[in-house]
Parts: C-alpha cells; structure tokens; sequence
C-alpha cells in the first residue's frame, strides 16, 4: 500500500478525515408524503428520523433481493439519499416508477451530502449542511477509502454482495426496520430470518499471506466461494471480504497464500 493510501487508511481509523462524496447519487424526496412513501418501500426507519439522523438502507426485490443499498438522511427539506455510483441502477430510478400514487417529488440535492466524514457506526456519514468540509481533517483518496471499507470488514454491493444477494448474507439488520408493517420485500425477509438462512454469506477474514480478489476459497477439500475484495493493512498482513456456501462459514477456510481467519 503507498503511503498516501495507508495515512488517508490511518486518519479514516482514527475519524480524522473527510471524503469525497461529489461523485456519488444524491437525491432529495420532498413532499408531505415523503416519510411514507419511503417507508412503504424501503427496509430502514426512515419515517420516524428526526432532522440530522440517518440509517443505512435497502431497497429489495419482491423476493427480498438487494437492488439498492444507500444511506437516508433527514434534512429540513425532506430526506437526503445517498448512493453509491457503482450500483447497477440509481435508487431514483427504482423508486419513480412509485411516485404516480404519492404527493412526493424526488430531485438532484445540489451540494447536499457532497462529502462524509465517519459516523458513530464506523460508516460514512454524508454532511447535510451543503458547505466546504470541516477544517482541520484529511480529504482521503478513493482507494483509501476503498481499502479501509474492507479492513473494517463492510459489504460493497455489488461488489461482495450480488443482485442475488438477500440482507441475511452480510451484518445488514441495521439497516432493517423488523418492526414495520409492510416495505418491499418484507414478506420474503421474514421467512428467511425466522425460518431459515441464506444460501451463501459473507465474512470479513484476515491472513498474513497475500489475498487477491477472485481467488477461490476452499475448505481443504473443495473449493467454497471466492474472496470478493481483499486489502493490505498498512499495519501487516491483508484483509479481505469473501463470499461462500453458508454450510461452510465455520470451516477452516484457506484462500492466497494462506489460512483465512473469520474476524465479523
């Protein structure tokens, strides 16, 4: 790892830095409906926010499969979205073909959530007031943010979460509301959470010999899923993020240049 990548992987760990989020899809739902239309689709508690409180988000599938993962703040307007750009299909898509039924309307957010800096969950929090970034904290490079998601062990979708992927394979409750009556794909998200498990789930791993994304995973006998994502840890050894057969979560796993050890 250079050195600007392991100091920008540093200053995130220690909530010293900001980050970039200018590239990223920034949406604004307004409307006196906006609450509820909302959490009749989406997976997180939204309705109930209060200005400057935000939740990690899902939109899903009938089935329960992941389409969109975004954070949703509040803000004076309404509720800020926050995607993202490498997912297949901006949640403002998905969510227009909804809008006939409700008085809400859903629009670009300007300089809203243009930049982040790390929240008390340990994940980017987009600032809502619309200014510069706060003085006197590290702008960080997009591989180091990349680099430190993963030594923090946290699912990129579509990266190690797939549109085939349900919640249950990766920590996502968080961003479940399992008191809510009735959101998209809710029916589908129960039945797995009480009556069984997904196919396949992802775990956050370390080793200290050399992990490369796309490299299989095996149990000693088979092979078991694949590494997803893998990082160096400018502190030794690498980190990863790998994907495999939920009968195989608690085997000893290998994958690289060595033994993996489940770490989340």
């Amino acid at each position: 790892m250079d050195t600007s990548a392991a100091e920008g992987v540093r200053a995130l760990r220690e909530r010293r830095a900001w980050v970039d989020l200018s590239s990223w899809i920034r949406l604004l739902v307004t409307g006196h409906e906006a609450g509820q239309f909302l959490g009749d689709l989406v997976s997180g508690p939204v309705a109930d926010l209060v200005p400057g409180a935000a939740t990690r988000s899902l939109l899903l599938t009938p089935t329960g499969r992941i389409r969109a993962d975004f954070t949703v703040v509040r803000v004076d307007a309404g509720y800020l979205l926050v995607q993202d750009p490498i997912q297949p299909r901006s949640v403002g898509d998905l969510l227009a073909p909804y809008l006939l039924s409700a008085a809400v309307e859903i629009s670009d957010a300007g300089e809203l959530g243009s930049h982040a800096t790390v929240g008390e969950r340990g994940e980017l929090a987009p600032d809502t007031g619309g200014g510069p970034p706060p003085e006197g904290l590290l702008g960080v490079s997009e591989p180091a943010v990349e680099a430190w998601r993963i030594l923090e062990g946290r699912p990129r979708f579509p990266i190690d979460l797939t549109p085939e992927s349900l919640p249950h394979e990766a920590d996502l409750e968080h961003a479940i509301d399992f008191a809510k009556g009735c959101y998209l794909g809710q029916e589908a998200v129960a039945k797995v959470r009480n009556l069984g498990h997904p196919p396949n789930v992802v775990l956050a791993v370390r080793s200290q010999g050399l992990v490369e994304p796309g490299a299989p995973v095996t149990d000693g006998a088979a092979e078991v899923g694949r590494v997803t994502s893998a990082a160096e840890d400018p502190d030794g050894g690498h980190a990863a993020l790998i994907r495999v057969r939920w009968d195989a979560r608690d085997a000893p796993l290998s994958a690289g240049d060595g033994d993996l050890r489940v770490t989340g």
